[in-house]
Order: structure tokens, then sequence, then C-alpha cells
């Protein structure tokens, strides 16, 4: 297990010095989707809207912030390894060495994990100054368990594409979908049976649910963490198939 996370960290480390020397322009470009959503859902067409007890407002940044979990970390594990794999070529140095799939996916995994925190936590605080939202200890684990999924669902995408033109392909097929289906910017509860199910087959569904519930102090939905925690599992093992896959 040691062996494993000291190989995993060297493998991490080696995006991490790039990250380093760019994270300025990284976390620009981040944050301007985020703020975006918010400007033109939240105040734009949430201006005097209320979802139950609460405003427009202070229900869709939580969903706003999950959105931004999932587009940052799948695409910073995702795209990162896409380049590395079929344009530098250095991913195969990384397969002829010494080390574990497990270790090689969750080097991998880690540099989407750390982006989408960075950049979740720099939108949360700009949600912070306009509502009344609360950070909890389960909040942050929901969203470090968020990033996980969709930083594995990122490296797989990135392991079973063949081109460029590939990851973009299920970038978009993947990420468009939830971006608009999966609970963020409208809540499933009052939605027809048959569409509910569809979207609950949307990891971004279960976790924009439970961090809505932590940041508005309402029960959490254990039950949705746990369908949430089974998909980054799923995704993880199928990534360390894929990656058998590769180097059969």
């Amino acid at each position: 297990m040691i062996k494993i996370l000291r190989d995993s960290y060297s493998i991490w480390w080696a995006d991490l010095r790039i990250l380093r020397h760019l994270w300025t322009r990284f976390l620009i470009t981040s944050l301007m989707s985020p703020i975006l959503y918010l400007l033109a859902f939240g105040f734009g067409l949430g201006r005097r809207i209320e979802v139950g007890d609460i405003s427009y407002l202070e229900f869709v940044i939580p969903g706003i912030i999950a959105l931004t979990a999932m587009n940052t970390s799948f695409n910073g594990a995702g795209m990162k390894l896409n380049v590395d794999r079929l344009y530098y070529k250095c991913f195969d140095e990384i397969l002829m060495a010494p080390v574990s799939p497990v270790a090689v996916i969750l080097g991998k995994s880690l540099i989407g994990v750390l982006r989408g925190l960075f950049v979740s936590f720099a939108f949360l605080l700009i949600g912070l100054g306009l509502s009344s939202m609360r950070i909890t200890p389960l909040f942050i684990l929901t969203l470090l368990i968020t990033c996980f999924t969709f930083s594995f669902m990122g490296v797989l995408a990135a392991l079973l594409a063949r081109s460029h033109q590939d990851m973009a392909t299920l970038s978009s097929v993947i990420l468009m979908p939830m971006t608009f289906l999966g609970g963020t910017f409208f809540p499933v509860e009052n939605l027809p049976h048959w569409l509910k199910a569809i979207l609950h087959l949307m990891p971004l569904t279960y976790a924009s649910e439970c961090l809505r519930a932590e940041a508005l102090g309402r029960p959490l939905p254990w039950l949705s963490l746990l369908v949430l925690a089974s998909f980054g599992a799923i995704f993880f093992f199928a990534c360390i198939l894929a990656l058998r896959r590769c180097t059969s």
C-alpha cells in the first residue's frame, strides 16, 4: 500500500509541477464558465424566482459548484492524459516503469482532483459572499468524492480515446447532457418519473443533491452519496481494465 501511494505521488508530482507555473492562468480560465452561469441563471433568469423556501440564487450556487467540480476534474485529468498519451507519447514511459496499474490511475487522477478542488473552492468563496450557504465537513467530503469520481471518468475517457477528436467527442457527449440535466439549474423532484429515472443515471445529479443539502442545512441524502461513491468505484475499476488493455 505504501509503495502504491509513493508511486502515485511520483506520477502526480510531474503534473503538479506544470500546474504550479500556470495556476493563475488556469484559475482565471476555469472560473469563467461558473461565473457566467451564476450571472445568467442566478442573477438573470432567477432574480425573482424562489425554489420552495429559498431563493433561486441559493439553490443554484451549490449546483454550479458541483458542475465546476465535474468539468474541472474531468478535463484536468482527462485532457492532460490524452495529450500525454497521444501527442507527447510520454505516457508510454510510465507504462514501462515498475509501477502498478492502481498507482498509475491514482497518480493521473490526482491532478484532476486537485484542479477540481482548487477551482471549486475559489468559486465557493464567491458563493459565500452572495448567499447564506454553510460549509461543513460533509460538504467538503462530498466535494472530494465528486472530484475523484469525475477525475476517474476523465482518465477512463482518455484511455479509451484513440484521437484528440475522440476525446472532444466523449467530453461533449458525457459532460454536456449532465451540465443542463444533472440537477444543477432546476430541482428534479417534480419531474415525471420516467425523466427522473433518466436523470438519476447521471452522477452529477447525486453530487448536486448532496452538495445542495449540506449547503442549505438539510439532511444529507446518504443513499445519494453512496451512489456517487459507487460511480467513482466503477470508473476506477474500468480505468484499471482499460489500462491493462493498453498494455496488452
